[in-house]
């Protein structure tokens, strides 16, 4: 089989945290992911915990990729980091607009993730290895799911090598987004983002923050389980590995695991699936 396996990591804020994330990193190590990337906050509010993070795991070994976002920064602050990265051997970078951090009124000189493309095309040629997002469900800001999807054509325009989508539960959704970007010319590979399900009442949270939809027969078995974690975890199990059974079949060039930390979710799904 050969599909692409990559994990997503956020940079932790204690010294606890930094121990789990090390134990999860060497556990998922085993799937011998393409990369592993790491968050960043909203303005650059994790970049030096973020930086910290990515130089730990490119240390150890593994492809780091860490998110770059551009809301709040400038030519000269993204300069700097795209030095510092070079300088510590990271090649491959996931450019995002980011969300302005409550309280900030000036977005800085960036203002959509295309530019962010541009800007790191302009300066390091064909440096690094550039990801960006995509939204089979479309964007939660954008007006149609005909602008969402010219906004993306712009950032592989501007020199984007993949995408990554945000996490979905509805195949359709995702099948129909990549066909409409194809008909659009897009030919860059997009790469289905996949959440596995710990806890339903924080998946409902991070759904309804970012517009991804939990269909509703999903919705209904979760809400009967209650409080019953032993079952909500191996109906998200059978759910999730179902999913990535389903676009495997359908030929995606890989999974990227939004694994918020943790590894046995991962683990176990990819264990069902044949690839770890």
């Amino acid at each position: 089989m050969n599909l692409e396996l990559s994990i997503e990591f956020f940079p932790p804020q204690t010294v606890e945290g930094i121990e789990k994330l090390r134990e999860a990193r060497e556990r998922l190590a085993i799937l011998k992911p393409a990369f592993f990337s790491v968050t960043y906050g909203a303005g650059g509010s994790t970049q030096e915990r973020t930086l910290a993070t990515v130089s730990e795991i490119a240390a150890a070994g593994h492809v780091a990729a860490p998110h770059l976002s551009c809301i709040g920064a400038t030519q000269a602050s993204i300069r700097e980091l795209l030095t510092l990265f070079r300088d510590r051997g990271i090649r491959r970078i996931v450019a995002l607009r980011g969300d302005l951090p409550s309280g900030m009124a000036d977005p800085g000189e960036f203002r959509y993730a295309n530019e962010l493309v541009a800007f790191i095309r302009q300066e390091t040629g064909d440096a690094f290895h550039i990801d960006v997002a995509a939204y089979p469900e479309w964007h939660p800001q954008a007006k149609t799911p005909r602008d969402d999807l010219l906004n993306f054509k712009r950032k592989v325009d501007a020199g984007a090598n993949a995408a990554i989508t945000q996490y979905f539960y509805n195949i359709d959704a995702f099948e129909s987004f990549v066909a409409d970007a194809r008909a659009l010319g897009i030919t860059a590979p997009i790469i289905p983002g996949i959440m596995p399900i710990a806890s339903f009442s924080k998946l409902a949270r991070f759904s309804d923050a970012c517009g991804a939809e939990i269909p509703r027969w999903m919705r209904k078995q979760f809400e009967s389980f209650g409080d019953d974690t032993a079952s909500v975890q191996a109906f998200g199990l059978d759910v999730v590995t179902d999913l990535c059974h389903q676009l495997i079949n359908r030929g995606v060039p890989g999974l990227h695991f939004y694994s918020m930390n943790q590894s046995r979710l991962t683990l176990e799904i990819c264990r069902r699936l044949g690839t770890g």
